[in-house]
């Protein structure tokens, strides 16, 4: 039996990822841990074999008041933790990082994250999640295993982000464009099966999971309408008009590219074990 301690109490991925290993009771103990305060710093981690750290604060366009905030939690807080579990003797930490780390590229630009892609976040979100790779770097070694997870936009039942907001306009408007994007997206009963392999072949290194497919808008929109039976017209009217205007942040969220090359994202087993349409009719029941 695998032990597993979640450090962030009650957080989405972590509390499904736990909710997910229940279906394998015997082979899984999970334990959450609230990091929000010092009190952590006393629990015992030498019980355990994994720490999957979820802890930390995302928005992606951050006030700069918080500059420091972001900082202390999303790359000081990871590092104690991990260095923690490395003294109490834990094999493996992984350690949810974020596609963000790679930055969004230049608006309006059909982007593919490769190999060879930098780290250029464009902000301080970004870039403290990428201080938080590499001050936990240096801790790795043949007993303690990190794995750091970069995956695109998550989404799932409850889930927040850009996928709320487009499927409630996907469930109003009367008209949407056929212009077709290509973004790179990773449903959440994806991710949970792909944390539950790393922790299964005790993996180590970079990983960049997403769903197996590219997701447009258009897509999108037309899966989410028809499951909940309202009716769009789908036109070409105003694709001149968005190409132009792409852009604009707002545009480009929507009608922008931003994919991971799918060969950074083939992994020995399979994680994808929902389809788009699959992913998204759970999402859509309430």
């Amino acid at each position: 039996m695998k032990r597993i301690l979640i450090t962030g109490k009650d957080s989405y991925i972590g509390s499904n990822f736990k909710k997910y290993l229940e279906q394998y009771s015997d082979d899984y103990y999970v334990e959450e841990l609230d990091v929000r305060d010092g009190t952590w710093k006393d629990y015992n981690f030498s019980t355990f074999d994994v720490v999957y750290h979820v802890a930390g604060i995302a928005h992606s366009t951050p006030d700069e008041s918080q500059r420091e905030l972001y900082y202390t939690v999303n790359t000081d807080l990871t590092y104690e933790i991990a260095l923690k579990a490395k003294e109490s003797n834990i094999k493996q930490f992984i350690f949810m990082s974020s596609i963000i780390v790679y930055g969004s590229g230049a608006i309006g630009e059909n982007r593919i994250i490769t190999k060879n892609t930098p780290l250029t976040p464009d902000n301080f979100y970004g870039d403290s999640k990428k201080q938080a790779e590499i001050k936990i770097k240096p801790l790795e070694d043949e007993n303690f295993k990190i794995v750091v997870i970069r995956p695109p936009m998550i989404y799932g039942p409850q889930s927040k982000g850009n996928y709320p907001l487009l499927a409630k306009f996907a469930k109003k408007t009367p008209i949407f464009s056929t212009l077709r994007n290509q973004r790179s997206m990773l449903f959440l009963g994806n991710l949970m099966e792909f944390v539950k392999l790393m922790i299964d072949n005790e993996e180590r290194g970079i990983f960049l999971p997403q769903n197996e497919e590219y997701v447009s808008s258009y897509e999108l929109i037309r899966i989410i309408s028809k499951m909940n039976n309202h009716k769009i017209w789908f036109t070409g009217l105003f694709n001149p008009l968005i190409r132009l205007f792409n852009k604009q942040v707002y545009i480009n969220k929507v009608f922008g590219n931003l994919m991971i090359d799918k060969e950074l994202s083939r992994y020995k087993d399979n994680y994808n074990v929902y389809t788009l349409e699959e992913s998204i009719r759970i999402t859509e029941v309430k």
